[in-house]
């Protein structure tokens, strides 16, 4: 399986890690970046750009806004997701509404399958 990154995603990845949403800076600067386990943000990873990457837990989080609820999208992501999995990844999908409403819970579970992968 050839997981050999796309490198025309780079200036993609450099753009969308200066352009980041708001749920995105949030997770990232109130949480992930301080955390004990090394988080990448904008993570190039074969054809794809992970929002958030950690790959000591073979972890994606990935925050979803109203558009992923489209037919296409929804399509869109699972092959991405089935993608992922085959490279033993475990894909979180979290919709943005959630960082904003009950943001300390979303903490909390990601921490709890961190615990799993890391056992």
């Amino acid at each position: 399986m050839d997981r050999k990154s796309n490198k025309h995603n780079v200036p993609l990845a450099n753009e969308l890690r200066k352009n980041m949403t708001k749920e995105e800076k949030h997770l990232w600067y109130d949480f992930l970046s301080k955390h004990s386990i090394k988080f990448y943000r904008q993570k190039v990873f074969g054809k794809y750009i992970l929002d958030f990457y950690c790959a000591k837990a073979k972890l994606v989080i990935e925050l979803d806004g109203s558009q992923h609820g489209t037919p296409e999208c929804e399509q869109y992501d699972e092959v991405r997701t089935q993608y992922l999995r085959e490279y033993g990844l475990e894909v979180l999908r979290i919709p943005n509404y959630q960082v904003q409403k009950s943001f300390y819970d979303v903490c909390r579970y990601i921490n709890s399958i961190i615990e799993k992968r890391m056992c």
